[in-house]
């Protein structure tokens, strides 16, 4: 049996047990989660493409496939748009990636701290020779993702851009323990 002091600068054992006794609660099925801020730069958002790229292959979604590099590239969209239009001097963007246990959808969050600007609906160019460098990234991504929408920032000002990606079959999202 483990047991532990009664006062922490005591080192003397006890009989205390440091597990609770009684049926174990069943745990939850794992959850694939990821999220980190970002400075509010070109590189940062080269960081949360690279690290959502390891993570999406660390969680069984491989590099090369498809949906890997979809969901990657929706990623750098969000997070460039989070730069470019969403930037606010001194404040960086979050990025937030998650896929359902199931392993059918991965949901992108990317939310920054600009209030006036938000995202319109994107629309086909047709007035343009389509050679311009800019102005399709939220096109881009809504012809990649199942669906996606913006909402208000709750726990601050500024917004969230949120995209889901539906995988045409569940990938074996991948649990890796580490010792």
């Amino acid at each position: 049996m483990t047991t532990k002091p009664i006062n922490p600068t005591d080192t003397t054992e006890t009989d205390q047990p440091t597990t609770p006794c009684g049926p174990l609660k069943k745990t939850p099925p794992p959850t694939h989660a990821f999220e980190m801020r970002f400075t509010s730069t070109p590189r940062g958002a080269r960081l949360a493409r690279r690290l959502a790229a390891v993570r999406l292959d660390e969680w069984g979604i491989p590099y090369g496939t498809d949906p890997h590099d979809a969901i990657v590239l929706i990623v750098a969209e969000l997070a460039v748009n989070a730069v470019q239009h969403g930037h606010v001097p001194g404040r960086d963007f979050h990025l937030g990636l998650n896929a359902t246990p199931d392993g059918r959808t991965v949901r992108v969050e990317v939310t920054d701290t600009r209030t006036e600007s938000h995202p319109r609906r994107p629309t086909a160019p047709e007035e343009t020779d389509g050679t311009g460098e800019t102005g399709r990234g939220l096109l881009l991504v809504s012809r990649l993702a199942t669906r996606w929408d913006w909402h208000p920032r709750s726990d601050g000002p500024g917004k969230t851009v949120w995209a889901e990606y539906m995988l045409r079959s569940p990938y074996p999202l991948v649990t890796r323990v580490i010792e």
